[in-house]
Protein backbone atom coordinates (compact mmCIF):
# COMPACT_ATOMS: atom_id res chain seq x y z
CA UNK A 1 0.00 0.00 0.00
CA UNK A 2 2.08 2.88 -1.09
CA UNK A 3 0.21 6.64 -0.89
CA UNK A 4 0.70 8.81 -3.54
CA UNK A 5 1.67 12.67 -2.81
CA UNK A 6 2.24 15.18 -5.30
CA UNK A 7 5.92 15.56 -5.39
CA UNK A 8 8.03 18.61 -4.19
CA UNK A 9 8.53 21.66 -7.43
CA UNK A 10 10.05 24.81 -7.61
CA UNK A 11 6.99 27.66 -7.55
CA UNK A 12 7.11 31.33 -7.91
CA UNK A 13 4.50 33.90 -6.05
CA UNK A 14 2.52 34.50 -9.16
CA UNK A 15 2.28 38.41 -8.02
CA UNK A 16 5.57 38.93 -6.67
CA UNK A 17 8.12 36.96 -8.80
CA UNK A 18 9.45 35.69 -5.51
CA UNK A 19 11.01 32.23 -5.33
CA UNK A 20 8.55 30.78 -2.72
CA UNK A 21 9.93 27.08 -2.56
CA UNK A 22 12.90 24.98 -3.91
CA UNK A 23 14.01 21.92 -2.58
CA UNK A 24 13.93 23.07 1.75
CA UNK A 25 13.96 26.53 1.48
CA UNK A 26 11.37 29.09 1.46
CA UNK A 27 9.22 26.12 3.34
CA UNK A 28 7.19 28.60 5.59
CA UNK A 29 5.55 30.56 3.09
CA UNK A 30 4.79 27.60 0.81
CA UNK A 31 3.31 25.27 4.10
CA UNK A 32 1.16 28.44 4.45
CA UNK A 33 -0.06 28.01 0.61
CA UNK A 34 -0.75 24.67 1.31
CA UNK A 35 -3.05 25.44 4.22
CA UNK A 36 -6.82 26.57 3.57
CA UNK A 37 -7.38 29.78 1.43
CA UNK A 38 -3.88 29.28 0.47
CA UNK A 39 -3.74 25.60 -1.76
CA UNK A 40 -1.53 26.45 -4.00
CA UNK A 41 -2.92 25.39 -7.41
CA UNK A 42 -4.30 22.17 -6.10
CA UNK A 43 -5.10 20.47 -2.52
CA UNK A 44 -2.54 18.24 -1.27
CA UNK A 45 -3.88 14.55 -1.03
CA UNK A 46 -2.47 11.18 -0.15
CA UNK A 47 -4.29 8.38 -1.60
CA UNK A 48 -3.44 4.45 -1.48
CA UNK A 49 -1.99 3.60 -5.14
CA UNK A 50 -4.18 0.88 -5.09
CA UNK A 51 -6.88 2.40 -4.72
CA UNK A 52 -8.65 1.00 -7.64
CA UNK A 53 -7.81 -2.44 -7.29
CA UNK A 54 -10.92 -5.36 -7.24
CA UNK A 55 -11.70 -8.37 -6.12
CA UNK A 56 -11.79 -10.60 -9.18
CA UNK A 57 -13.78 -12.59 -7.44
CA UNK A 58 -16.72 -10.60 -6.77
CA UNK A 59 -16.39 -8.27 -10.18
CA UNK A 60 -18.87 -8.14 -11.83
CA UNK A 61 -21.53 -8.80 -9.91
CA UNK A 62 -24.84 -9.45 -11.74
CA UNK A 63 -27.77 -9.70 -8.99
CA UNK A 64 -30.14 -9.01 -11.48
CA UNK A 65 -30.24 -9.59 -15.70
CA UNK A 66 -29.41 -6.23 -16.92
CA UNK A 67 -30.88 -4.17 -17.88
CA UNK A 68 -32.77 -4.81 -14.53
CA UNK A 69 -36.67 -2.92 -13.76
CA UNK A 70 -35.28 0.06 -12.03
CA UNK A 71 -32.45 0.66 -15.05
CA UNK A 72 -35.97 0.23 -17.59
CA UNK A 73 -38.34 2.15 -15.40
CA UNK A 74 -35.86 5.43 -15.25
CA UNK A 75 -34.73 5.23 -18.65
CA UNK A 76 -37.94 4.78 -20.16
CA UNK A 77 -38.73 8.16 -17.88
CA UNK A 78 -35.88 10.10 -18.65
CA UNK A 79 -36.61 8.70 -22.45
CA UNK A 80 -39.79 10.79 -22.70
CA UNK A 81 -37.70 13.99 -22.31
CA UNK A 82 -34.90 13.12 -23.41
CA UNK A 83 -34.54 12.45 -27.46
CA UNK A 84 -31.21 11.42 -29.32
CA UNK A 85 -29.54 8.86 -27.37
CA UNK A 86 -26.66 6.98 -28.83
CA UNK A 87 -26.92 3.43 -30.11
CA UNK A 88 -25.14 2.11 -27.26
CA UNK A 89 -27.65 3.22 -24.97
CA UNK A 90 -30.51 2.06 -26.77
CA UNK A 91 -29.37 -1.20 -27.25
CA UNK A 92 -28.22 -1.67 -23.88
CA UNK A 93 -30.43 0.91 -21.78
CA UNK A 94 -28.78 0.46 -18.04
CA UNK A 95 -28.95 3.06 -15.82
CA UNK A 96 -25.17 3.65 -13.79
CA UNK A 97 -26.06 5.02 -10.76
CA UNK A 98 -22.00 4.93 -9.21
CA UNK A 99 -18.65 4.01 -10.56
CA UNK A 100 -14.88 3.61 -8.95
CA UNK A 101 -11.86 2.72 -10.56
CA UNK A 102 -12.47 -0.11 -13.22
CA UNK A 103 -16.01 -0.79 -12.27
CA UNK A 104 -19.61 0.81 -12.58
CA UNK A 105 -22.16 0.11 -10.71
CA UNK A 106 -26.14 0.33 -11.74
CA UNK A 107 -29.29 1.21 -9.89
CA UNK A 108 -30.09 -2.37 -9.60
CA UNK A 109 -27.17 -3.32 -7.68
CA UNK A 110 -24.97 -4.56 -10.69
CA UNK A 111 -21.12 -4.12 -10.76
CA UNK A 112 -19.44 -4.28 -14.17
CA UNK A 113 -16.31 -4.58 -15.31
CA UNK A 114 -15.54 -1.39 -17.17
CA UNK A 115 -13.87 -2.03 -20.57
CA UNK A 116 -14.98 1.55 -22.37
CA UNK A 117 -13.40 4.32 -19.92
CA UNK A 118 -17.58 6.00 -20.46
CA UNK A 119 -16.45 6.53 -24.22
CA UNK A 120 -12.79 6.93 -23.84
CA UNK A 121 -12.84 9.28 -21.29
CA UNK A 122 -12.01 7.79 -17.89
CA UNK A 123 -9.10 6.29 -18.44
CA UNK A 124 -7.49 6.84 -14.74
CA UNK A 125 -10.74 5.07 -13.70
CA UNK A 126 -13.84 6.35 -12.31
CA UNK A 127 -13.79 9.53 -9.31
CA UNK A 128 -9.64 9.35 -9.09
CA UNK A 129 -9.42 10.64 -5.73
CA UNK A 130 -6.88 12.75 -6.73
CA UNK A 131 -8.88 14.84 -9.80
CA UNK A 132 -12.08 14.44 -7.59
CA UNK A 133 -10.34 16.31 -5.05
CA UNK A 134 -8.97 18.52 -7.42
CA UNK A 135 -12.37 19.53 -8.80
CA UNK A 136 -13.97 19.96 -5.59
CA UNK A 137 -11.54 22.27 -4.10
CA UNK A 138 -11.81 24.66 -7.27
CA UNK A 139 -15.67 24.19 -7.23
CA UNK A 140 -15.42 25.43 -3.63
CA UNK A 141 -13.32 28.74 -4.67
CA UNK A 142 -13.89 29.77 -8.05
CA UNK A 143 -15.87 28.33 -10.86
CA UNK A 144 -15.60 30.36 -14.05
CA UNK A 145 -13.47 33.77 -14.82
CA UNK A 146 -13.80 33.48 -18.15
CA UNK A 147 -10.59 33.51 -20.00
CA UNK A 148 -8.63 35.55 -17.28
CA UNK A 149 -5.62 33.94 -16.18
CA UNK A 150 -5.96 31.79 -12.64
CA UNK A 151 -2.93 30.26 -10.78
CA UNK A 152 -4.66 26.32 -11.68
CA UNK A 153 -4.68 27.67 -15.27
CA UNK A 154 -1.24 29.11 -15.47
CA UNK A 155 -0.14 25.63 -14.08
CA UNK A 156 -1.97 23.56 -16.27
CA UNK A 157 -1.01 25.31 -19.90
CA UNK A 158 2.80 25.33 -18.64
CA UNK A 159 2.07 21.41 -17.98
CA UNK A 160 0.65 21.18 -20.94
CA UNK A 161 3.49 22.38 -23.06
CA UNK A 162 5.97 20.55 -21.14
CA UNK A 163 4.58 16.90 -21.58
CA UNK A 164 3.90 17.30 -25.43
CA UNK A 165 6.27 16.75 -28.02
CA UNK A 166 8.55 19.27 -29.88
CA UNK A 167 7.29 23.20 -30.08
CA UNK A 168 3.56 22.31 -29.35
CA UNK A 169 3.07 24.99 -26.83
CA UNK A 170 0.30 27.29 -28.16
CA UNK A 171 -2.43 26.14 -26.10
CA UNK A 172 -5.98 27.02 -26.22
CA UNK A 173 -8.57 25.57 -23.79
CA UNK A 174 -12.02 24.01 -24.76
CA UNK A 175 -15.11 22.19 -23.42
CA UNK A 176 -15.56 19.95 -25.76
CA UNK A 177 -13.49 17.92 -28.47
CA UNK A 178 -15.82 19.39 -31.22
CA UNK A 179 -15.35 22.82 -30.13
CA UNK A 180 -11.42 22.29 -29.94
CA UNK A 181 -11.32 20.81 -33.94
CA UNK A 182 -13.72 23.66 -34.82
CA UNK A 183 -11.18 26.08 -33.49
CA UNK A 184 -8.07 23.81 -34.94
CA UNK A 185 -9.65 24.46 -38.52
CA UNK A 186 -9.98 28.09 -38.23
CA UNK A 187 -6.35 27.82 -36.31
CA UNK A 188 -5.45 26.38 -39.86
CA UNK A 189 -7.61 28.85 -42.23
CA UNK A 190 -6.03 31.76 -40.08
CA UNK A 191 -2.28 30.48 -40.34
CA UNK A 192 -2.34 29.55 -44.16
CA UNK A 193 -4.42 31.83 -45.75
CA UNK A 194 -6.53 28.62 -47.48
CA UNK A 195 -9.64 27.61 -46.81
CA UNK A 196 -10.23 23.80 -48.02
CA UNK A 197 -9.68 20.82 -45.82
CA UNK A 198 -8.96 17.22 -46.67
CA UNK A 199 -10.23 14.18 -44.31
CA UNK A 200 -10.30 10.83 -45.04
CA UNK A 201 -13.61 8.06 -45.18
CA UNK A 202 -14.66 7.25 -41.86
CA UNK A 203 -12.90 9.33 -39.72
CA UNK A 204 -15.21 11.30 -36.57
CA UNK A 205 -14.23 14.84 -35.28
CA UNK A 206 -17.51 16.14 -34.11
CA UNK A 207 -20.96 16.82 -34.56
CA UNK A 208 -20.68 20.86 -35.47
CA UNK A 209 -20.97 22.09 -38.52
CA UNK A 210 -17.09 22.08 -39.82
CA UNK A 211 -15.99 18.98 -37.61
CA UNK A 212 -18.94 17.01 -39.18
CA UNK A 213 -18.37 18.09 -43.03
CA UNK A 214 -14.76 16.51 -42.44
CA UNK A 215 -16.56 12.86 -41.56
CA UNK A 216 -19.21 10.73 -43.37
CA UNK A 217 -22.40 12.51 -43.65
CA UNK A 218 -25.76 11.53 -43.83
CA UNK A 219 -29.05 13.70 -45.03
CA UNK A 220 -29.34 13.44 -40.67
CA UNK A 221 -26.25 15.36 -40.45
CA UNK A 222 -27.28 18.12 -43.05
CA UNK A 223 -28.32 19.05 -46.45
CA UNK A 224 -24.81 19.43 -47.76
CA UNK A 225 -20.95 19.11 -46.59
CA UNK A 226 -20.07 23.12 -45.83
CA UNK A 227 -17.83 24.19 -49.07
CA UNK A 228 -14.18 23.13 -49.24
CA UNK A 229 -14.61 20.06 -47.30
CA UNK A 230 -12.77 16.99 -48.84
CA UNK A 231 -12.68 13.66 -48.06
CA UNK A 232 -10.43 10.63 -49.62
CA UNK A 233 -9.35 7.02 -48.95
CA UNK A 234 -7.19 6.13 -45.89
CA UNK A 235 -5.29 3.13 -45.68
CA UNK A 236 -6.34 0.20 -44.15
CA UNK A 237 -4.64 -2.92 -43.82
CA UNK A 238 -7.40 -5.59 -43.70
CA UNK A 239 -9.28 -3.51 -46.04
CA UNK A 240 -6.65 -1.83 -48.30
CA UNK A 241 -7.97 -0.02 -51.28
CA UNK A 242 -4.30 -0.23 -53.48
CA UNK A 243 -2.34 -2.88 -52.64
CA UNK A 244 1.09 -4.78 -53.53
CA UNK A 245 1.85 -7.37 -55.79
CA UNK A 246 1.74 -9.66 -52.70
CA UNK A 247 -1.40 -8.35 -50.89
CA UNK A 248 0.40 -6.13 -48.60
CA UNK A 249 -1.23 -2.35 -48.49
CA UNK A 250 0.58 0.32 -50.97
CA UNK A 251 0.77 3.55 -49.05
CA UNK A 252 2.52 5.67 -52.15
CA UNK A 253 -0.69 4.97 -54.14
CA UNK A 254 -2.61 6.54 -51.76
CA UNK A 255 -0.08 9.05 -51.57
CA UNK A 256 -0.67 9.50 -55.52
CA UNK A 257 -3.99 9.62 -54.95
CA UNK A 258 -4.19 12.61 -52.84
CA UNK A 259 -1.92 14.40 -55.48
CA UNK A 260 -4.50 13.75 -57.87
CA UNK A 261 -7.42 14.40 -56.46
CA UNK A 262 -6.01 17.89 -54.85
CA UNK A 263 -4.89 19.03 -58.83
CA UNK A 264 -8.46 17.54 -60.03
CA UNK A 265 -11.23 18.28 -57.57
CA UNK A 266 -10.24 21.32 -55.43
CA UNK A 267 -9.29 24.34 -56.06
CA UNK A 268 -5.29 23.80 -54.63
CA UNK A 269 -5.99 25.89 -51.34
CA UNK A 270 -5.73 23.10 -49.13
CA UNK A 271 -5.26 24.53 -45.70
CA UNK A 272 -4.89 21.37 -43.45
CA UNK A 273 -5.32 17.59 -43.95
CA UNK A 274 -7.06 16.47 -40.72
CA UNK A 275 -7.32 12.95 -39.30
CA UNK A 276 -7.14 11.03 -36.04
CA UNK A 277 -4.12 9.01 -35.39
CA UNK A 278 -6.09 5.88 -34.61
CA UNK A 279 -10.22 6.21 -36.52
CA UNK A 280 -12.32 4.86 -33.10
CA UNK A 281 -15.53 5.16 -34.00
CA UNK A 282 -14.76 3.36 -37.51
CA UNK A 283 -13.88 0.43 -35.36
CA UNK A 284 -9.97 1.03 -34.29
CA UNK A 285 -8.79 1.12 -37.30
CA UNK A 286 -5.02 1.54 -37.49
CA UNK A 287 -2.58 2.93 -40.19
CA UNK A 288 0.10 1.34 -41.90
CA UNK A 289 3.51 2.27 -39.95
CA UNK A 290 4.56 4.27 -42.82
CA UNK A 291 1.80 6.49 -43.55
CA UNK A 292 1.96 9.59 -41.00
CA UNK A 293 5.40 10.13 -41.94
CA UNK A 294 5.35 10.24 -45.33
CA UNK A 295 2.08 12.11 -45.19
CA UNK A 296 3.89 14.73 -42.69
CA UNK A 297 6.76 14.79 -46.06
CA UNK A 298 3.75 15.10 -48.59
CA UNK A 299 2.11 18.18 -46.40
CA UNK A 300 5.72 19.46 -46.04
CA UNK A 301 6.43 19.70 -49.56
CA UNK A 302 2.76 20.96 -50.21
CA UNK A 303 2.77 23.81 -47.40
CA UNK A 304 -0.02 22.23 -46.00
CA UNK A 305 -0.45 21.89 -42.57
CA UNK A 306 -0.96 18.45 -40.73
CA UNK A 307 -4.06 18.92 -37.65
CA UNK A 308 -4.48 15.46 -35.66
CA UNK A 309 -7.22 14.89 -34.02
CA UNK A 310 -5.83 13.38 -30.82
CA UNK A 311 -9.47 13.84 -28.57
CA UNK A 312 -9.48 10.19 -28.18
CA UNK A 313 -6.19 8.90 -28.81
CA UNK A 314 -4.25 10.65 -26.71
CA UNK A 315 -3.27 11.63 -23.08
CA UNK A 316 -1.97 8.06 -22.31
CA UNK A 317 -4.52 6.10 -24.38
CA UNK A 318 -1.99 4.29 -26.76
CA UNK A 319 0.56 4.51 -24.42
CA UNK A 320 1.98 7.56 -25.43
CA UNK A 321 1.04 11.37 -24.23
CA UNK A 322 0.36 12.09 -28.24
CA UNK A 323 -0.63 8.58 -30.58
CA UNK A 324 1.58 10.54 -33.34
CA UNK A 325 4.36 10.04 -30.82
CA UNK A 326 4.63 6.08 -31.88
CA UNK A 327 5.63 7.29 -35.43
CA UNK A 328 7.45 9.98 -34.83
CA UNK A 329 5.60 12.23 -36.24
CA UNK A 330 4.54 15.91 -34.95
CA UNK A 331 1.75 17.17 -36.51
CA UNK A 332 1.30 21.36 -36.47
CA UNK A 333 -1.50 21.62 -34.90
CA UNK A 334 -3.44 18.89 -32.28
CA UNK A 335 -6.73 18.84 -30.57
CA UNK A 336 -6.91 16.68 -27.14
CA UNK A 337 -9.64 16.28 -24.97
CA UNK A 338 -11.66 12.74 -23.38
CA UNK A 339 -9.17 11.63 -20.77
CA UNK A 340 -7.16 15.12 -20.80
CA UNK A 341 -9.94 15.47 -17.51
CA UNK A 342 -10.86 11.88 -16.44
CA UNK A 343 -14.06 12.60 -17.47
CA UNK A 344 -14.43 16.75 -16.25
CA UNK A 345 -15.38 18.05 -20.26
CA UNK A 346 -11.99 20.15 -20.79
CA UNK A 347 -10.09 20.39 -24.24
CA UNK A 348 -7.45 21.58 -25.82
CA UNK A 349 -6.25 22.64 -29.25
CA UNK A 350 -2.52 22.90 -29.47
CA UNK A 351 -0.66 24.86 -32.12
CA UNK A 352 3.70 24.78 -32.88
CA UNK A 353 5.38 28.05 -32.29
CA UNK A 354 5.30 29.32 -35.73
CA UNK A 355 1.38 29.28 -36.06
CA UNK A 356 0.43 29.84 -32.08
CA UNK A 357 -0.33 33.42 -32.38
CA UNK A 358 -2.76 33.16 -34.84
CA UNK A 359 -5.03 32.23 -32.31
CA UNK A 360 -5.17 36.30 -31.40
CA UNK A 361 -6.71 36.42 -34.42
CA UNK A 362 -9.38 33.94 -34.67
CA UNK A 363 -11.66 34.73 -31.40
CA UNK A 364 -10.36 31.76 -29.78
CA UNK A 365 -11.76 32.03 -26.17
CA UNK A 366 -15.28 30.62 -25.18
CA UNK A 367 -17.55 31.01 -22.12
CA UNK A 368 -16.47 27.57 -20.06
CA UNK A 369 -13.07 26.80 -21.73
CA UNK A 370 -10.43 27.14 -19.18
CA UNK A 371 -12.78 27.23 -16.37
CA UNK A 372 -10.47 26.50 -12.73
CA UNK A 373 -13.26 23.28 -12.38
CA UNK A 374 -12.16 22.05 -15.78
CA UNK A 375 -8.08 23.31 -15.47
CA UNK A 376 -7.78 21.45 -12.05
CA UNK A 377 -9.09 18.28 -13.43
CA UNK A 378 -6.61 18.61 -16.65
CA UNK A 379 -3.64 19.00 -14.37
CA UNK A 380 -4.66 16.24 -11.75
CA UNK A 381 -4.65 13.78 -14.50
CA UNK A 382 -1.62 14.84 -16.26
CA UNK A 383 0.34 14.29 -12.79
CA UNK A 384 -1.86 10.82 -12.11
CA UNK A 385 -0.32 9.38 -15.22
CA UNK A 386 3.35 10.76 -14.64
CA UNK A 387 3.67 9.89 -10.94
CA UNK A 388 1.52 6.55 -11.20
CA UNK A 389 3.67 5.54 -14.17
CA UNK A 390 0.57 4.72 -16.34
CA UNK A 391 2.27 5.53 -19.71
CA UNK A 392 4.30 2.57 -19.50
CA UNK A 393 1.19 0.63 -17.69
CA UNK A 394 -0.77 1.33 -20.91
CA UNK A 395 1.97 -0.18 -23.32
CA UNK A 396 2.28 -2.97 -20.78
CA UNK A 397 -1.44 -3.85 -21.07
CA UNK A 398 -1.15 -3.38 -24.91
CA UNK A 399 1.57 -6.04 -25.11
CA UNK A 400 -1.15 -8.50 -23.30
CA UNK A 401 -3.99 -7.62 -25.73
CA UNK A 402 -2.32 -8.10 -28.32
CA UNK A 403 -1.32 -11.70 -27.06
CA UNK A 404 -4.59 -12.59 -26.13
CA UNK A 405 -6.71 -11.18 -29.13
CA UNK A 406 -4.21 -13.24 -31.28
CA UNK A 407 -5.04 -16.29 -29.85
CA UNK A 408 -8.90 -15.49 -29.77
CA UNK A 409 -8.50 -15.33 -33.34
CA UNK A 410 -6.92 -18.21 -33.96
CA UNK A 411 -9.78 -19.70 -31.43
CA UNK A 412 -12.70 -17.95 -33.35
CA UNK A 413 -13.71 -18.33 -37.12
CA UNK A 414 -15.68 -15.56 -36.96
CA UNK A 415 -12.60 -13.22 -36.10
CA UNK A 416 -11.47 -11.96 -39.30
CA UNK A 417 -8.80 -9.10 -37.84
CA UNK A 418 -7.48 -8.21 -34.55
CA UNK A 419 -5.50 -4.39 -33.77
CA UNK A 420 -4.58 -2.14 -31.13
CA UNK A 421 -2.33 0.08 -30.11
CA UNK A 422 -2.01 0.30 -25.69
CA UNK A 423 -5.75 0.23 -24.61
CA UNK A 424 -7.04 1.34 -27.65
CA UNK A 425 -8.44 -2.09 -29.14
CA UNK A 426 -11.05 -3.66 -32.15
CA UNK A 427 -12.00 -7.08 -32.69
CA UNK A 428 -13.85 -7.13 -36.25
CA UNK A 429 -15.97 -10.04 -36.66
CA UNK A 430 -16.67 -11.56 -40.02
CA UNK A 431 -19.06 -14.20 -41.92
CA UNK A 432 -15.86 -15.76 -43.52
CA UNK A 433 -12.34 -14.78 -43.25
CA UNK A 434 -12.21 -14.89 -47.14
CA UNK A 435 -14.86 -12.74 -47.99
CA UNK A 436 -13.99 -10.22 -45.20
CA UNK A 437 -17.93 -9.82 -45.36
CA UNK A 438 -19.48 -8.01 -41.97
CA UNK A 439 -21.13 -10.17 -39.31
CA UNK A 440 -22.99 -7.16 -37.58
CA UNK A 441 -25.81 -10.12 -36.20
CA UNK A 442 -23.02 -11.15 -34.49
CA UNK A 443 -21.15 -7.94 -33.40
CA UNK A 444 -24.83 -7.54 -31.81
CA UNK A 445 -24.69 -10.31 -29.98
CA UNK A 446 -21.46 -10.46 -28.81
CA UNK A 447 -21.98 -6.81 -27.23
CA UNK A 448 -25.06 -8.02 -25.73
CA UNK A 449 -23.87 -11.38 -24.15
CA UNK A 450 -20.87 -9.56 -22.37
CA UNK A 451 -22.75 -6.24 -20.92
CA UNK A 452 -24.87 -9.26 -19.65
CA UNK A 453 -22.17 -10.92 -17.87
CA UNK A 454 -21.35 -7.66 -16.53
CA UNK A 455 -18.60 -5.86 -19.00
CA UNK A 456 -19.41 -2.02 -19.77
CA UNK A 457 -18.12 -1.73 -23.12
CA UNK A 458 -18.37 0.20 -26.63
CA UNK A 459 -20.55 -1.49 -29.61
CA UNK A 460 -19.72 -0.72 -33.25
CA UNK A 461 -21.48 -2.81 -35.53
CA UNK A 462 -19.10 -5.81 -36.68
CA UNK A 463 -16.19 -4.50 -34.67
CA UNK A 464 -15.80 -5.08 -31.17
CA UNK A 465 -14.38 -1.63 -29.65
CA UNK A 466 -12.42 -1.84 -26.15
CA UNK A 467 -10.77 0.83 -24.61
CA UNK A 468 -10.54 -0.04 -21.07
CA UNK A 469 -8.75 2.32 -18.08
CA UNK A 470 -5.07 2.54 -17.89
CA UNK A 471 -5.27 1.93 -14.73
CA UNK A 472 -6.10 -1.53 -14.96
CA UNK A 473 -3.69 -4.17 -13.82
CA UNK A 474 -3.26 -7.50 -15.95
CA UNK A 475 -5.28 -9.59 -13.95
CA UNK A 476 -8.46 -7.32 -14.45
CA UNK A 477 -7.70 -6.74 -18.25
CA UNK A 478 -7.78 -10.76 -18.67
CA UNK A 479 -11.33 -10.78 -16.19
CA UNK A 480 -12.70 -8.45 -19.32
CA UNK A 481 -11.19 -10.56 -22.19
CA UNK A 482 -12.38 -13.99 -20.54
CA UNK A 483 -15.83 -12.34 -20.91
CA UNK A 484 -15.17 -11.15 -24.50
CA UNK A 485 -14.09 -14.46 -24.96
CA UNK A 486 -16.87 -16.46 -23.65
CA UNK A 487 -19.56 -14.27 -25.03
CA UNK A 488 -17.70 -14.92 -28.63
CA UNK A 489 -18.11 -18.88 -28.06
CA UNK A 490 -21.20 -18.67 -27.12
CA UNK A 491 -22.29 -16.49 -30.62
CA UNK A 492 -20.80 -18.64 -32.97
CA UNK A 493 -22.55 -21.76 -31.25
CA UNK A 494 -25.55 -20.19 -31.78
CA UNK A 495 -25.05 -19.29 -35.34
CA UNK A 496 -23.85 -23.15 -36.22
CA UNK A 497 -20.38 -22.25 -36.54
Amino acid sequence: MRPCRRPSRRVVDILTGELIRAGGKGSEPMSELMTGAGTWPLPEISYDRDWCRIDLETVPNMVTKPPGPRSREMHARAAEVMKGYSGQVRLFPVCFESGRGVTLRDVDGNTYLDFSSGIYVTGLGHCHPKVSEAVAHWAKRLMNAHDFTTPVKMALLEKTAQILPGDLNGVQLYDSGTTAVEAGLRLCRGATGRSEFISCYMDFHGKSLGSISCARMTRMSGSTRMPGFYMVPRPDVYHPLWARDDGSLDTERYLAFYEQFIDEATTGQIAAFVLEPIQGWAGTIMPPDDFFPKLRRFCDERGILLLADEVLTGMGRTGKWLCMEHWGVLPDAVTIGKGFGNGFPVTACVAREGIKETFTRISASTSYGGNPMACAAALASIEVIEEEGLLGNALMLGRYFTRRMAKMQEAHPIIGHVRGLGCLLGIELVKHRASKEPFEEAGRMVYVKAFEKGLAWIPAGHILRMSPPIVMNEAEAAKGMDIIDEAIGETERELGY
